[in-house]
């Protein structure tokens, strides 16, 4: 992706999400050297922050999704009683933009709804050789309630709706009708090892530098921090 379009974008999604009268914390809005400036340990450590991915593919307004973590656990503490063991993201999937298939190894998350378009999410089961079960029913949990859908069905979240997701559950989703403002409250999140997709393709975007970045994202960190 170009960084003039990760930057466009950038803009475009938080004048969104201020739509839904939601705010990013500070931090969002320091420049690179601002960050560089300030005491980012936790912020770096915890990968917290801005994330615009089109996993590599280069059709960001087919395939991709717009993420910032506001809050992150650290991986070295999962199996502690008393930590920090929580991660919170606001996205935005644009109308009809593909988040591709992939499944989790550890975390469990709630995707919400928050206001916009239909979230649709299609589900599968995992089988023991860690493929797509084509099959079998899938047993979710919405807002309380137990759900039971067949291999591939696509759940319908509308706003204010959610799902509960547990790991090895496949799940690929998209907006239907509009933009959708998604909320996800999950298990630590560590995107560099936790991600298995069932497409050859990667978490994170290659960048081609045509601008100064507006503002530095996750995957930028560990050259520039």
């Amino acid at each position: 992706m170009k960084r003039s379009r990760i930057n466009e974008i950038i803009r475009e999604g938080d004048a969104f999400i201020r739509s839904f009268g939601y705010s990013l914390p500070p931090f969002a809005y320091w420049s690179p050297d601002d960050l560089k400036s300030a005491d980012h340990a936790q912020i770096k450590a915890r990968r917290m922050g801005w994330d615009i991915t089109d996993y590599g593919a280069g059709e960001y307004d087919k395939m991709g999704l717009f993420l910032f973590t506001t809050r992150n656990g650290l991986s070295e503490d999962l199996g502690q009683r008393s930590a920090m063991l929580y991660a919170e993201k606001i996205m935005i999937s644009k109308r009809d933009q593909l988040s591709p298939n992939h499944h989790h190894l550890l975390k469990v998350e709630d995707i919400i709804n928050r206001g916009g378009g239909t979230l649709v999410i299609e589900v599968h089961n995992r089988l023991e050789d860690g493929t797509v079960d084509r099959k079998g029913d899938v047993r979710l949990t919405c807002d309380g309630i137990d759900r039971v859908l067949p291999a591939g069905g696509h759940l319908k979240l509308e706003p204010g709706e959610s799902v509960t997701l547990y790991p090895h559950t496949w799940h690929a989703f998209w907006g239907e009708g509009g933009d959708v403002l998604i909320g996800e409250v999950s298990t630590v999140n560590d995107d560099t090892s936790d991600n298995i997709f069932e497409m050859d393709i990667g978490r994170f975007s290659t960048i081609d530098e045509d601008e100064a970045p507006l503002h530095l994202l996750v995957s930028d960190y560990d050259d520039r921090l």
